[in-house]
């Protein structure tokens, strides 16, 4: 794994090294936690920092065998760790090996392969260099190059956290993501538990559609005053049907009864909030993010014993998926209402698919390049094969070179490797399509696309200029 790795050409090791490299980072989609950055959270020990809260990891080292006092339960830093060790040398082909490997050099510089024989070398290597130097939340960050990160937020946190970033000196912008999910997954067990946090929350009971709408356009303008910028929505099915006032009304008084709806029911409680929600976005200029295709906390046992995100989930596969998400958007184009939205979905089969519903919805007089976008490839997809997929579909239906590049969609300080990988990929990809006589061998132009991809068209698609133009 040297400075080459991934780069099979004298033009993909140009194209990365000379473009791509150096550029910033926009990480416009993670799951950080804002109170560590704030406090500038200092990492005294390598399992800490590396393995809790990363269900990717945890979901690898069930699968070897490892048991669960050693990946989420009560076993000592050491022991953790060198379950993780074991892991690693059976990941071949896993981008985790490739991940656990460039977050070894880049941040201890250790090029030694973790195994079960090296473990105890490697993990005294990290825990002496955590101690000798101050390796804390902001430190990774500014190491890293990163000038933007979108956090993921629930629409009733007090963004107390983030306030105190922007007050502060530190470089590099963090922004909350607006996250409304509790109240459009009326389905959800927890709907009627969340509705009375607002209704708490607000000092007076929320009992009709539009007063809930009205809650959330005075949340979003809250997170708009704290430098919210984008929204995010994680479905596991996205439905949509068309409904009056009454009906949504009589759909949120039977929720709250706790009577079971019907599907159709669901998809005009979803599809009404999501239209509701998309027009606030589009007047306060707001980009809209979906991810959909989730399905969550499949493994009861696992969930009752360490709950959720914890490595239960799988792919969905929703088979009258472009039926609703073609209605939904063209529900918000109709009036020109819809905002600037991100696509991400973890079955890949459907890749074709998204990419041109995306070209459905392209219209504007704003000269927005791709308004609406498909994702970096997302959870399931953030491999290599999965990045060269979601890049191959995007060239062949839609425009490549308009393309916002990766997120890292972490909860690890250590992730940012991962537009390392990414942008060699990118970089070796381009130069391949290049050599087999696709792409002309232009490098002024194939400098834009590089550069556009893993940098500029983020920063411009999302307007960060706008923002604290000299951190940019």
């Amino acid at each position: 794994m040297d400075k080459d790795f991934l780069l099979e050409s004298t033009l993909a090791k140009s194209l990365f090294h000379d473009a791509a490299e150096n550029l910033p980072i926009i990480d416009y989609h993670c799951h950080l936690d804002p109170k560590q950055i704030a406090e500038n959270s200092r990492f005294l020990s390598i399992t800490a920092l590396w393995l809790e809260g990363d269900h990717y990891k945890w979901r690898a080292m069930r699968a070897c065998g490892i048991p669960e006092s050693e990946i989420t339960g009560d076993a000592s830093d050491w022991e953790k760790f060198y379950a993780w060790a074991q892991t690693v040398e059976r990941l071949l082909g896993n981008p985790l090996y490739h991940w656990t490997h460039l977050e070894l050099k880049q941040v201890f510089d250790i090029t030694e392969l973790l195994t079960a024989e090296s473990a105890s070398r490697i993990y005294k290597a990290c825990n002496d260099y955590l101690a000798k130097h101050e390796v804390t939340a902001q430190s990774l960050i500014l190491a890293s190059h990163v000038k933007y990160i979108g956090t993921t937020d629930d629409m009733l946190s007090d963004l107390q956290f983030h306030q105190q970033i922007a007050t502060s000196d530190f470089p590099c912008i963090v922004a909350p993501s607006f996250r409304p999910d509790p109240v459009i997954a009326i389905e959800n067990p927890n709907f009627i538990e969340y509705i009375q946090k607002i209704s708490d929350f607000r000092g007076s009971r929320v009992a009709t559609f539009a007063e809930l709408m009205s809650f959330l356009e005075q949340r979003l303008q809250y997170f708009t005053e704290n430098g919210g910028r984008v929204s995010d929505h994680g479905f596991t099915y996205i439905l949509y049907d068309e409904a009056t006032p009454e009906e949504l009304d009589s759909i949120f008084k039977k929720a709250l009864r706790n009577q079971p709806l019907e599907r159709h029911e669901i998809a005009k409680w979803q599809g009404q909030m999501m239209v509701a929600l998309g027009k606030l976005y589009k007047r306060y200029d707001w980009v809209m993010q979906l991810h959909f295709g989730a399905a969550r906390s499949t493994n009861t046992r696992l969930f009752k014993l360490v709950g959720a995100d914890t490595g239960g989930d799988s792919i969905y596969d929703q088979a009258d998926l472009a039926l609703h998400l073609d209605r939904l958007l063209d529900a918000l184009d109709k009036t020109n209402d819809l905002p600037r939205t991100i696509l991400y979905n973890t079955n890949p089969t459907q890749n074709d698919m998204i990419v041109s519903t995306c070209g459905n919805f392209q219209m504007n007089d704003d000269g927005i390049k791709s308004r609406v976008q498909f994702g970096a490839g997302w959870w399931f997809n953030d491999t290599y094969r999965g990045m060269i997929r979601q890049m191959e579909s995007l060239a062949d239906n839609g425009v490549l070179m308009n393309f916002i590049g990766m997120l890292t969609d972490s909860r690890s300080f250590l992730s940012y490797s991962r537009h390392d990988y990414f942008r060699r990929i990118l970089a070796n990809y381009i130069a391949e399509k290049v050599e087999l006589g696709f792409y002309p061998d232009d490098t002024t132009l194939l400098r834009q696309m590089i550069e556009g991809i893993s940098y500029t068209n983020a920063k411009d698609y999302f307007k960060f200029e706008q923002l604290k133009e000299s951190s940019l």
